[in-house]
């Protein structure tokens, strides 16, 4: 096991790898912004080192500070986090190259699945459903018209490489697609540095499901069970639950099998998820592969009764997985919510200023993952989450129930959330009952408010 490492990281997401290290014996050095000098995670790692920048997106993301620094610390290892450089296969190999360990998969496995042409062709080797469309890159709008008019509308155009939600377009009649793709190509350029573009059909009404895999270098892939990730603004997930409430028995051995045979296909070791979408008739198809953690997995952990970071170190320092398929065992049922500084009435523009109040939940049941305090000084250019709330409990309805009151107790002064927004969608008839996809925001909601009186908010 590693003696040190360094958190290339911030907020959230650092304060629970730290956390994990703690608890491991395994000291930190943290890296922070101007900003961010007196911030949660830096006061909770062993060291901190400034790497320069008033802004989050001045420091984070500077491969040759950050190996320096780690180096100078006398790290062995440096955890990506989650955000940043998480997936840029460009650090990975310079971490390497630098005699430090990347803590997550190889660069090479990194660039081939985050580029989603060739991970849905990878796909597609290991036999495992992708979505109806075309894989290669566009040249033209003719060529755009020509392939969405076999594909069958609505389309979705999509960047070959990139996350979050940016160049996406739907286009659900000709007329639309010049202009969408203009649009998804100039964002796809500004945020990736490349234009390529490709086509799917846009499946409608469709859920979001996860399924969180792990392997280690000896050849050894489990999966963790499902995600349901369906709760979604401009792609940004809100509510988060495990098991999905679509997803049977046979169903979750079939996407686990798919998940692990994609990983086994790519050569893949680390923590990793496989995103699928489910249709309104429960077919599956494979969306991308994510090669890092993700803000959900507190969810997975708490029904799988894991740490992932602790199983993300042990991998990394070359240990075996200690534990096979038939050892993984879900119990109960885990929902979380993920708080945002952001303001769903003004169509969830972030939001920043100074928490002069914070109070967390607690209980045997709860969680709270989070990244600031009391003080914490949220700037419009952060990320803007702040914290996951996640409750455990027996069943569905009751770790429902106890999300809600958690977020009733989670109190944040200062800067404007999400929360009362998070609670409404949780007590929403639709989700109660589990009718839910990803466009379920967007038709029962409108400026944070449910569109329409018959939708009353479910009763505790």
């Amino acid at each position: 096991m590693f003696e040190k490492i360094m958190i290339a990281d911030r907020g959230e997401i650092a304060v629970r790898i730290i956390r994990t290290c703690k608890r491991l014996g395994i000291k930190t050095t943290a890296v922070h912004s101007e900003a961010d000098a007196g911030s949660l995670h830096v006061r909770m790692a062993d060291e901190a080192v400034y790497i320069g920048g008033r802004r989050a997106h001045e420091s984070y993301p500077g491969v040759d500070k950050i190996i320096a620094a780690a180096l100078s610390a006398g790290c062995q290892a440096i955890h990506p986090g989650y955000g940043f450089l998480s997936e840029n296969h460009h650090f990975a190999k310079a971490v390497s190259a630098a005699g430090l360990v990347f803590i997550g998969p190889s660069a090479r496995i990194i660039d081939m699945l985050g580029d989603k042409i060739s991970s849905k062709e990878l796909a597609v080797k290991a036999c495992v459903p992708v979505i109806p469309g075309h894989a290669d890159p566009l040249d033209s709008v003719d060529d755009a018209l020509l392939i969405a008019g076999s594909i069958g509308y609505p389309v979705l155009l999509k960047p070959a490489c990139g996350v979050g939600g940016k160049g996406l377009r739907i286009v659900n009649v000709p007329d639309e697609m010049e202009a969408a793709l203009e649009e998804s190509r100039r964002e796809t350029c500004k945020y990736f540095g490349s234009s390529r573009v490709f086509m799917e059909r846009f499946i409608e009404k469709s859920r979001h499901l996860e399924v969180q895999i792990i392997a280690d270098s000896f050849g050894n892939i489990i999966h963790l069970g499902e995600r349901e990730s369906s709760i979604q603004r401009r792609y940004q997930k809100i509510i988060e639950e495990a098991p999905s409430p679509a997803v049977s028995a046979d169903l979750r051995r079939c996407m686990g099998r798919y998940a692990c045979d994609l990983a086994r296909k790519a050569g893949y070791v680390n923590a990793g998820t496989v995103e699928f979408m489910m249709d309104e008739k429960k077919v599956l198809y494979f969306l991308e592969m994510s090669t890092r953690l993700q803000a959900g997995h507190p969810v997975t952990e708490m029904t799988a009764g894991l740490d992932l970071v602790e199983l993300q170190f042990r991998i990394a320092a070359g240990e075996r997985l200690p534990l096979s398929q038939d050892d993984v065992t879900i119990k109960g049922w885990s929902m979380a919510a993920h708080i945002c500084a952001e303001d769903p009435a003004r169509k969830f523009l972030p939001a920043a200023g100074r928490i002069n109040g914070y109070s967390e939940p607690c209980g045997d049941s709860i969680r709270v993952d989070s990244g600031v305090n009391r003080g914490s000084i949220i700037g419009l250019h952060d990320d803007s989450m702040l914290a996951t709330v996640v409750c455990h409990e027996k069943d569905r309805e009751a770790a429902r129930a106890g999300l809600v009151e958690a977020l009733n107790g989670c109190h944040i002064e200062g800067v404007v959330t999400n929360i009362a927004f998070a609670n409404s969608v949780l007590r929403h008839p639709g989700f109660v009952k589990g009718n839910i996809s990803t466009s379920f925001i967007e038709q029962h909601f409108d400026d944070g408010r449910s569109k329409c009186e018959s939708d009353e908010l479910h009763e505790l």
